[in-house]
């Protein structure tokens, strides 16, 4: 047995907001009415829901109205960091979701640090574009300008990055370099008693021969 409902809420399976659809009578007292998805077919009903879906699209359009106009904000603001830097040119802290947040809200815009999308934190100086998630598929873009002040490394820092290079250079085996193809295909040279050896041999051969002819006869 069917039963006549006017949709509360969008149903995939259904329709949307305020559509009439015909569904079996236990699906719509099990389910589909006591979870307020729908109320029985009645002219109260549609009027009741059709001024539900009106308020509704007004709040969504208000909402999308103001999520634009946050985008457009935070696209037309740059924020600056100065930060301290080592003279190879590394910021001696980063710039994260969390400092970018911080520095919205200063200027009146408050989003959360998790809607940042930096990726990774920025640890040297320049001009970055930074996303700021705002609903669904809307994006601001955000200027970062990080600006380096530069400052001594100091000499502890300096002694232990020289000692790790040097470590490093002394760990390297002296063949490293060498290609593997070009070590294995190199002929070993003879040594001293190799060649003289090498030398004697044809004088061994004739002894040897004679030696044989004399017993013969």
């Amino acid at each position: 047995m069917k039963t006549r409902l006017i949709l509360r809420e969008e149903v995939p399976s259904l329709g949307n907001i305020g559509d009439e659809v015909e569904v079996a009578s236990g699906y719509a007292r099990n389910h589909l009415i006591p979870m307020g998805l729908a109320l029985p077919w009645s002219e109260s009903s549609i009027e009741r829901v059709a001024n539900a879906k009106k308020e509704s699209d007004e709040q969504r359009e208000s909402l999308a109205n103001e999520h634009a106009a946050l985008a457009e904000k935070i696209n037309n603001l740059q924020i600056n960091f100065e930060e301290k830097v080592s003279e190879e040119g590394h910021l001696y802290g980063s710039v994260n979701e969390k400092r970018i947040a911080a520095a919205l809200a200063e200027k009146g815009v408050d989003v959360g640090e998790n809607q940042v999308r930096l990726g990774e934190p920025i640890r040297k100086p320049g001009e970055y574009e930074v996303a700021v998630h705002i609903h669904a598929e809307l994006q601001a873009v955000l200027k970062v300008w990080v600006v380096g002040d530069v400052v001594e490394t100091p000499e502890e820092v300096k002694a232990e990055l020289a000692e790790m290079e040097a470590s490093d250079a002394a760990d390297r085996h002296p063949l490293a370099d060498v290609p593997q193809g070009d070590a294995e295909s190199s002929p070993a040279e003879a040594t001293p008693d190799e060649e003289a050896s090498a030398e004697a041999s044809p004088v061994e051969a004739a002894s040897e021969g004679e030696s044989e002819e004399s017993e013969q006869a």
